[in-house]
């Protein structure tokens, strides 16, 4: 198909004059109104599939609808196809449509080529990758409905659709000539839950979106937009396919709610800081293409778009869906956007009626619809189209070049900026008094200790080597190149032995490869001297191999070896076996520095075979064994359980002839009860999540059931996350995104739903743990849950991060947002059994506690603690030397049960694998045959 208008030719490397001119197209509302959208004939308009148009008033298409909508429409346009990108976490078929003109659905594979060789970038020199650049055809990425109650993405997404398909104005056709659109639903799941739960009602004044029952995607509900380089859900495994092995697209937009009070929409530029990996181009084109985006909000007469700091939208974190693309050279865009099926208001906000750089056109107050939001999607939407058109080329050949800067850049000397020595090098030339320091300073900055990594080796002989293997499988799943050795290899003057990971940093995805093992440094934000610091979007710092406890060695200059490339998309744990003479052992033994070894005893536990915890270190095999490793008897199913086990999980199982040694512990499978409340918490389900990844059993808990007390015929242990213990003297806990704070009618809830509503209170909720722990069951709380819950149970525990007068530090003072920081484990009280005495911890603003003088007389003792000034590892913490002597876990004997309190989140997103083990020793214990712990 031909395009109306020339195509757009030109240097890829843009000038600010030639963008400027772009922007400035004649988009004047009346040239837009006298473009007429003419149709196709013959096809099955929204209406007449759905009986409704996207963005009527009190109306919500499903999933379910959508996608026999689309099924429809890619049989009757030739400018649709769909393809399955997989299942989601209940079972739905995960759709994309592909969008574009008959030609180039005829040429798509070659079209698909081209997108994946300028983004590996890896081979093609300048010349073939312009040539490549004018043959090709932009590929751009729009979602919706990733947060299923931000109803507005998943409908702007079928509006959008309909709309491509079935226009044939000038502009249609051009974007169609020269784009393939991949139109994405991020969460099928949520879009059927949410849409179901407004329509249930046949009177449209009494639909409403209160009161959710659960969590719109079935483990992590508002976290299915945190786990894009962890890539551990369904749903996020669908979609890294499509961006990072299938389609590379040089732009992904990725539409969200709710806009900024006083406004419609939030759109790129981003405020700073950006990370300081990404490349230029990455950061000039994602302004390129917001600027065009508001350009044509206004021409359209669209007020109340704003920008920068018109939010707390930032390009510093790594972990969204947009966020993740810009580490791999993708333009990345957010908007935000209010809207509601049930007509809304905006507000008079008076500081965003005066414009500004930042919210050039504000918008009056007034009542507005849902339709009105779909329009302004739908105008950014082809905004964002309408450049990728007029500008394909460049986006084609900047992507490769951004990917060249990259191969570049990890095959020489390079520095990452630092703002700690940037800080230094200012006071020192301060100091001088305006002396000519330039040359001595720089060269200080540029030693040769500081320069990036060529690369990274992980040896394959640390002791928890599965679990590396599965922070190995999050990098190929979001496209790194990864190489094993197949063979032992020196680096450095060290020998490293076969099977150990090889991470170079000469690849097109550098950025995200330096991102996973680098320290995040964030830069002290301040709007002014003396003012609390101005929070990140989301995290400072998170450094992936820190938190996955992954042992590896930076590598500054070239190296190579023998060393074999890794093609799939995640591979298998490798060496698990059964060592020794199984036939005439007596018992096996498994390492309880390895996370699987829980795994193993789960299986083990539900088929009834002994399993025992060795409270002292042992000899087998000739290798040294650490307390709180597993011991398992020969004899009946163990064998089998075991050997299947060891070459799934990649584990070592010990053959011994040693019996179980005094004092080791017979465990049985825990009865484990797991908080959780109507609407949903996203901490526990991260738990559920992270219980059936290692086999652990467990039941959901909500507080109508912890009320009625006989806690202890049903349970072991309880565990508590974040935000389920309510401060003492609040009156309930809960809340956060689905929390339980909408009272529905028990007799309109389905079934399944009944009983879950009410709060944890100190008044019904707190007697009834009392009791179970006293009678001796085992409590376990995290995050905010732990000291509250000290509190409660009058526990010698309180806050460290207190001033003088007992009032809490400042934030001016103090302030650490999520984090890696490292503390001290004694790794000699079974809690804490196979960590590493120096142990990563994932710390937010969390609970640091102070141990009163009467502590270890009254039974409770410190687990791990800050024993630094400067415990920060990766991201920010202003003023860190707060924390210095600081305890973080803490173990309590409280009658003849125990309580355990974890302040940092040692779950936090299923990424700090380490410190799951603090969780899972608790609940392991709590099984102790004959008796609590």
């Amino acid at each position: 198909m031909t395009s109306s208008r020339p195509r757009q030719r030109g240097d890829a490397r843009l000038g600010i004059a030639v963008a400027a001119a772009l922007l400035l197209t004649p988009f004047t509302a009346a040239a837009l109104a006298a473009q007429a959208p003419a149709s196709v004939a013959g096809l099955t308009t929204p209406r007449a599939a759905l009986g409704f148009d996207f963005g009527d008033d009190y109306q919500l298409a499903n999933y379910q609808q959508l996608s026999a909508y689309w099924r429809t429409l890619a049989r009757e346009s030739d400018r649709m196809s769909l393809h399955e990108m997989g299942t989601t976490a209940e079972g739905r078929t995960q759709l994309m449509a592909i969008v574009t003109s008959p030609e180039n659905h005829r040429n798509l594979a070659r079209y698909k080529e081209i997108s994946r060789r300028l983004a590996l970038a890896e081979g093609l020199g300048e010349a073939e990758a312009r040539a490549m650049a004018r043959e090709g055809k932009a590929v751009i990425w729009i979602d919706g409905g990733l947060h299923a109650t931000e109803t507005l993405g998943a409908q702007q997404l079928g509006e959008m659709i309909w709309q491509m398909v079935s226009r044939s104005d000038p502009e249609t056709m051009r974007i169609l000539d020269d784009v393939i659109i991949l139109f994405v639903h991020a969460n099928p799941d949520g879009n059927d839950l949410v849409a179901d739960w407004y329509m249930r009602e046949s009177a449209s004044e009494r639909r409403s979106l209160a009161g959710v029952p659960r969590l719109y995607q079935r483990y992590i509900g508002h976290d299915n937009n945190r786990d894009f380089f962890a890539s551990t859900q369904k749903e996020t495994e669908n979609m890294n396919r499509v961006l990072f092995h299938d389609w590379f697209p040089q732009i992904v937009y990725n539409h969200h709610q709710s806009g900024p009070r006083g406004t419609v929409l939030w759109a790129p530029p981003f405020r700073d800081p950006f990370n300081y990996n990404q490349d230029p181009l990455l950061v000039l084109g994602i302004g390129l293409v917001g600027t065009a985006m508001h350009a044509r909000l206004a021409a359209e007469g669209k007020p109340g778009a704003t920008m920068r700091s018109g939010a707390s939208y930032d390009g510093w974190w790594n972990g969204g869906l947009r966020n993740t693309t810009t580490f791999h050279n993708m333009i990345g865009l957010l908007t935000e956007t209010i809207g509601s099926p049930t007509p809304m208001q905006i507000p008079l906000v008076v500081q965003r009626q005066i414009p500004t750089g930042d919210i050039p056109f504000p918008v009056p107050p007034q009542r507005w619809h849902f339709r009105q939001s779909i329009e302004y999607s739908v105008a950014t939407n082809r905004a964002v189209l309408d450049m990728a058109a007029k500008m394909k080329e460049n986006f084609l050949f900047n992507i490769w070049r951004m990917g060249m800067n990259s191969i570049e850049r990890g095959s020489t000397d390079t520095w990452t900026p630092s703002p700690k020595r940037l800080a230094e090098v200012d006071a020192r030339m301060r100091e001088a008094g305006g002396a000519a320091r330039d040359s001595v300073e720089w060269a200080w900055l540029r030693r040769p200790g500081l320069r990036d990594p060529r690369g990274f080796i992980i040896p394959s002989d640390q002791p928890d080597f599965p679990t590396v293997t599965k922070f190995i499988n999050a990098l190929l799943e979001t496209g790194i190149t990864v190489h094993r050795a197949t063979s032992g290899f020196t680096v450095a003057g060290k020998r490293y032995p076969a099977g150990s990971f090889v991470v170079k940093t000469a690849q097109a995805f550098r950025p995200h490869v330096m991102d996973m093992f680098e320290p995040q440094e964030h830069p002290d934000v301040f709007p002014y001297p003396g003012a609390p610091p101005t929070p990140p979007y989301d995290a400072a710092g998170w450094t992936f191999a820190f938190q996955m406890g992954v042992q590896f060695d930076r590598i500054l200059d070239g190296f190579d070896g023998p060393f074999e490339r890794i093609d799939a998309w995640n591979i298998a744990p490798a060496g698990g076996r059964i060592a020794g003479d199984a036939q005439r052992a007596t018992g096996f033994i498994v390492r309880a520095e390895a996370n699987d070894m829980f795994t193993i005893a789960n299986r083990l536990q539900s088929r009834r075979a002994g399993t025992f915890r060795l409270q002292e270190p042992v000899a087998a095999g000739g290798a040294s064994y650490e307390a709180g490793s597993l011991y398992v008897p020969a004899g009946g199913t163990s064998m089998d359980i075991l050997s299947r086990a060891a070459g799934e999980l990649g584990l070592v199982v010990q053959a011994t002839t040693m019996r179980p040694p005094a004092g080791a512990v017979e465990l049985r499978a825990p009865r484990i009860g797991l908080w959780d409340q109507y609407g949903g918490s996203m901490p526990a389900g991260w738990t559920r999540w992270i219980f059936e990844q290692f086999g652990f059993p467990f039941e959901r808990v909500f507080a109508p059931a912890l009320d009625a007390g006989g806690l202890a015929d049903r349970f072991d242990v309880l565990v508590f996350v974040g935000g389920a213990i309510p401060p003492v003297g609040s009156g309930g806990g809960g809340g956060g995104f689905g929390g339980g704070g909408t009272a529905i009618p028990e007799a309109s809830l389905p079934p399944e739903y009944r009983g879950q509503q009410g709060r944890v209170t100190a008044e019904r909720t707190i007697p009834q743990l009392r009791r179970f722990i006293e009678d001796g069951g085992t409590v376990v709380a995290i995050g905010s849950s732990s000291l509250n819950l000290a509190q409660h149970l009058g526990l010698p525990v309180t806050s460290h991060l207190l001033d003088s007068d007992g009032s809490a530090i400042p934030r001016t003072r103090y302030y650490v947002p999520g984090s890696v920081l490292r503390a001290r484990v004694d790794a000699s009280r079974p809690v804490a059994h196979g960590m590493r005495e120096y142990t990563d911890f994932y710390f937010n603003n969390s609970p640091v506690f102070r141990l009163g003088a009467d502590a270890e007389a009254r039974g409770v003792h410190r687990i791990a603690w800050f024993d630094s000034p400067s415990p920060l590892r990766s991201g920010w913490a202003w003023g860190q030397e707060h924390l210095d002597g600081g305890v973080v876990a803490v173990e309590a004997t409280l009658g003849r049960g125990r309580v355990y309190l974890f302040g940092p989140e040692i779950l936090q997103r299923a990424q700090p694998h380490p410190t799951f083990k603090l969780l899972f020793n608790a609940v392991s214990y709590s099984g102790e045959a004959g008796g609590s712990r």
